[in-house]
């Protein structure tokens, strides 16, 4: 899954806008299955810190670290359907929505960018979605990485977020940064996992600014407060 390389979008070789969809009934069968059975069954711990910051409402970009194929299911688990009645669209690379895994993908909310020239069209339909007072998952570091040190961030993150509070003064707007801290970096059979939520980044905050200097200054804080979560796990465990 990606934040993608969204710096210099290419424009859409096609007309067909980007959808993302969530299926009520896979959902009903998805989530209880990951959160009572397959979750619980595999890890020892799940442990949730931060929870005073979950969103139950409004436009909110999740921004997790993205360490494992277990991430998606482990951020439903803290702030999905069962705890805020929300579901995420996630944005994740085109690698990740072929074959079955896609069509799971595809009726989970998740929608597709091709990291190597992202279109016009991605953009939009996730502007399109915070003005609809969705929550959306882009993993800020673009592709899975296995090591307990955060990598540079992509830009596009917070250049979709100015650009949505931009068109639409009035959305209250927020980036939550969040950790995922496995025991191991390929987790094993009774592993124990740490999701922290930090505070949120209100994006208004930095609509002070030209759209290219906020865009960069909310980009820093991101990375400053991933950084501070990140350390904090790190002190913690040892």
């Amino acid at each position: 899954m990606a934040g993608s390389e969204l710096t210099n979008p290419k424009s859409d070789n096609s007309s067909q806008p980007v959808q993302s969809r969530v299926s009520p009934w896979l959902t009903k069968i998805i989530h209880p299955l990951g959160r009572y059975i397959v979750l619980p069954g595999f890890f020892r711990e799940i442990e949730i810190q931060g929870e005073e910051y979950t969103p139950h409402t409004g436009a909110v970009i999740l921004a997790p670290t993205h360490r494992t194929r277990w991430d998606a299911l482990l951020i439903a688990y803290a702030i999905g359907p069962y705890v805020t009645g929300r579901s995420s669209r996630i944005m994740v690379t085109a690698d990740e929505m072929k074959g079955i895994q896609g069509w799971f993908l595809r009726r989970l909310g998740c929608f597709e960018i091709d990291t190597t020239k992202p279109s016009l069209a991605v953009i939009r339909h996730s502007i399109e979605l915070l003005h609809q007072g969705e929550m959306l998952t882009i993993f800020p570091e673009g592709n899975l990485i296995r090591d307990r040190t955060l990598h540079p961030l992509e830009q596009g993150l917070a250049r979709i977020a100015t650009q949505a509070v931009s068109l639409k003064p009035a959305l209250d707007l927020k980036i939550i940064p969040i950790n995922l801290d496995y025991e191991h970096p390929y987790p094993k059979f009774r592993d124990r996992v740490t999701i922290e939520l930090g505070k949120p980044l209100q994006v208004n905050d930095y609509q002070q600014f030209s759209s290219k200097t906020g865009a960069k200054k909310l980009h820093q804080d991101l990375t400053q407060s991933l950084e501070d979560l990140m350390q904090r796990s790190l002190h913690t465990s040892t």
